[in-house]
């Protein structure tokens, strides 16, 4: 029989995405590192330095020195939160894996129930959902709430509302993500692709700790992009069917044009109606082209391989 202190103890990998994050680090090292005097668990720290133009780098660094649970990986650019999220999960080698946000609006408490939901009831996933949007512009909640609504309507996958990218998973779980090598990814559609059974916990929303947000509304719209043409081609069958709609409306009208001159004798006539309506089937023409070149240049920036990250500095295997 083997003695208790003989057997492995388990590891958690938390992932952290890092960019300009220099006043958040501190607390949020604080923070875990105090959580982690609770967990039965060993954790590891993958932070990713997304080319920070701050000191996060230097702060990681330091940090690193003196806590041999931290590695970092720091990019040569910045590639995006898609980018290092992939970054952390090919590195780490816990037995589960995090990943979470520097400025603390992922409750780092969380992770004690996420565990025991994964130990004692057999779920694969375990992630959070924010029911309140506080602190958060009201414009942005509205559309937010529209952007779930529709990628709902239009995709075969679910994607629940308020999710956050925070989310505990087993090794069995990241190696199915790590298997999905695409260059313009999606996490949050991912991690519905991939499957498997998924406890979602709810909580208020935090305000960050520190710093400012990363995100802008136009970031946000095009990440919502995004996320509707790597997992739907509804706009693609509805720009088919808006053309045919249209053809079918126009013949129409050439019907009722010809009767109106055959019956009544009544002149073609109405320049700034005809000017309207060319400018209008010029619009939803442009429209439909750009809707289709979007999914062409996904598949353009596909073709390519270019790697999804590309890694300056790192303390990894040194």
């Amino acid at each position: 029989m083997k003695k208790e202190k003989d057997i492995k103890k388990e590891t958690i990998s938390v992932v952290v995405p890092c960019y300009n994050e220099e006043e958040a680090l501190p607390y949020y090292y604080e923070a875990m590192d105090k959580l982690s005097k609770d967990l039965k668990q060993d954790l590891e720290f993958v932070f990713v330095n997304d080319g920070s133009r701050d000191k996060t780098l230097e702060i990681l660094k330091s940090l690193a020195k003196k806590d041999k649970r931290i590695k970092y990986i720091s990019f040569s650019r910045n590639f995006g939160k898609e980018a290092a999220m992939y970054a952390g999960f090919s590195n780490a080698t816990g037995d589960y894996v995090t990943t979470m946000d520097v400025d603390l609006q992922d409750p780092p408490e969380l992770l004690k129930e996420m565990i025991r939901f994964i130990k004692e009831d057999g779920y694969d996933s375990v992630g959070v959902r924010r029911v309140t949007r506080k602190g958060e512009p009201p414009i942005r909640s509205f559309f937010a709430r529209c952007f779930y609504k529709l990628i709902n309507k239009m995709s075969d996958i679910e994607m629940v509302d308020g999710a956050r990218d925070y989310r505990l998973m087993t090794r069995q779980m990241v190696n199915a993500l790590l298997e999905l090598k695409e260059y313009n990814r999606y996490s949050k559609g991912l991690f519905s692709f991939v499957g498997f059974n998924t406890k979602w916990l709810e909580y208020e929303n935090v305000e960050r700790v520190a710093g400012e947000t990363k995100w802008s509304f136009w970031k946000l719209f095009k990440y919502a992009i995004e996320g509707i043409v790597a997992f739907s081609t509804v706009p693609l069958v509805l720009s088919s069917i808006i053309g045919i709609l249209l053809c079918v409306v126009a013949f129409l009208f050439i019907l009722v044009i010809i009767a109106k001159t055959l019956v009544f004798g009544d002149p073609v006539s109405g320049w700034p109606s005809l000017a309207c309506i060319i400018i209008f089937l010029g619009g939803l023409q442009l429209f439909c082209i750009g809707v289709m070149g979007e999914y062409l240049s996904k598949t353009y920036l596909e073709t390519k391989k270019r790697p999804i990250y590309i890694v300056k500095d790192t303390n990894i295997n040194k």
